[in-house]
């Protein structure tokens, strides 16, 4: 997989590039883009699709940074930033924006590697974390839907919570649905009707 990662790396000094570049080439990777033009980033990002970001900023002042920063809250992708200065405000901000490796006054040939590889497995874990609060916060809404209805049929039929999800579950499995959807059902006919 590595070897076929594209990488896209934008830095305004060709040469730094270079640097970035041989040091992406040395450690395998193929498909290495240069980007050094900084106007309209996020629709040449959007064009290029690649796999990983890196992106080398000199001296950057409070304003390029957080133009960087609106970008790499835009694109979702792992991203190494190379910077010369930064201070601790910086730095969280660029952890808040979703910059999986800030690299400060690092920028050598054979550092390229080691620091892909740990924004690439940074950003993998960020995703999974993200991933897994949706995920409950999903289960959380749909517990507290199905216990809604499990209410209503309580009332209005006189059953036990046991017996209610047991004629919820009855139901879904009767109409192939799931009984999230069977509860999200009765909860909004309940509340069309005024119950």
């Amino acid at each position: 997989m590595r070897g076929g990662l594209s990488i896209l790396v934008i830095d305004d000094n060709k040469i730094r590039a270079s640097i970035i570049e041989e040091g992406l080439r040395d450690a395998g990777h193929e498909k290495v883009i240069l980007v050094h033009q900084m106007e309209g980033l996020v629709r040449q990002i959007a064009e290029i699709n690649p796999d990983v970001i890196v992106i080398d900023l000199e001296n950057p002042n409070r304003d390029r940074l957080e133009h960087m920063f609106q970008v790499s809250r835009a694109v979702q992708r792992p991203i190494a930033m190379f910077v010369d200065k930064a201070d601790s405000q910086s730095i969280e901000a660029a952890v808040d924006a979703g910059v999986s490796a800030y690299i400060v006054d690092g920028l050598k040939r054979e550092r390229v590697k080691p620091i892909l590889d740990m924004a690439i497995s940074r950003f993998r874990a960020f995703s999974k974390l993200t991933q897994d609060l949706e995920d409950a916060r999903n289960e959380l809404a749909d517990r507290k839907t199905i216990d809604r209805a499990k209410g209503i049929l309580m009332k209005s039929k006189n059953l036990t919570e046991q017996e209610a999800f047991d004629l919820l579950r009855k139901t879904a499995m009767n109409q192939s649905r799931k009984i999230i959807e069977v509860a999200q059902s009765l909860v909004i006919a309940s509340g069309l009707l005024g119950d």
